[in-house]
């Protein structure tokens, strides 16, 4: 994406961020600050607070000291009502796509545009064939039960779910787990084009080194619930990072400590 698409004021922005559970700390004083139309991928090993951090920014969670702005807007402590109206301009991308499964596809990506936008079914299904269209789908799925698809076409319609209402904002949960290599390639491009085409600011959880330099303008490294590199995404494979560099070599010796080898 263009750098001319950014501001001077960020679309998101997390300030010292911290959260606990119990004796455990999983986010210290994280800050990280996503442009406006800016590509951010957040990497790092499991259990170092990517996904804390991202319910702490949807509001799933409650951290106990910080801020995150939205928008503009303080989050940390807004009503559920003043929540519900920051979100409305925000989608979704989850894990595992998280489907209903009891709805055609159709419904399942109009999802958002009738519950929370009021749209009608007719028009809201016209909408979600067209987003379907998007990401490679043709009107024959729209009537199709989620089940009846394989992980890769579901991630498809949780794709054309996340884009329907046009949203600002678009956060992606490990968009590649579960996925072969050439369907995880198919998932990256889409998810470049259709952010592209709407000019979306998106962050993005992943572990997927390939993934993340395709999606990203920066890539943002996590350990132990703290940013230890922020950069380009280009430049990420000459950081000079150590932490970096042991993370995409997969190193077992370095600054990153390996849980597993611990007695």
């Amino acid at each position: 994406m263009a750098a001319s698409q950014h501001t001077d004021a960020p679309m998101i922005s997390l300030k010292n961020v911290c959260k606990s559970f119990g004796k455990k700390h999983v986010l210290k004083d994280l800050s990280l600050d996503i442009g406006k139309g800016e590509s951010l991928v957040v990497i790092g090993g499991s259990g170092t607070g990517k996904s804390v951090m991202l319910k702490c920014i949807l509001g799933l969670l409650q951290p106990e000291s910080g801020e995150i702005y939205i928008n503009g807007q303080q989050v940390i402590g807004m009503s559920p009502v003043e929540r519900e109206k920051t979100l409305r301009n925000t989608g979704m991308l989850f894990q595992y796509a998280a489907l209903f499964d009891s709805l055609p596809v159709w419904e399942n990506v109009a999802f958002g545009l009738m519950q929370a936008h009021g749209v009608k079914r007719k028009e809201a299904k016209d909408i979600a064939i067209e987003k379907l269209g998007l990401v490679g789908l043709g009107p024959e799925m729209a009537n199709k039960n989620p089940s009846a698809l394989s992980i890769g076409m579901q991630k498809r319609v949780g794709l054309a779910r996340a884009i329907a209402t046009n949203p600002e904002i678009i956060f992606f949960d490990e968009p590649t787990t579960g996925l072969d290599p050439i369907m995880g390639d198919v998932i990256d491009n889409l998810i470049r084009d259709c952010t592209e085409h709407l000019g979306a600011t998106t962050l993005t959880i992943s572990h997927d080194m390939e993934s993340a330099q395709k999606i990203g303008d920066r890539i943002a490294l996590i350990y132990k619930g703290s940013v230890v590199w922020v950069g380009p995404a280009k430049e990420i494979e000459n950081s000079g990072n150590p932490y970096v560099e042991q993370f995409i070599n997969g190193d077992i010796n370095g600054p990153i400590e390996l849980d597993i080898l611990k007695p």
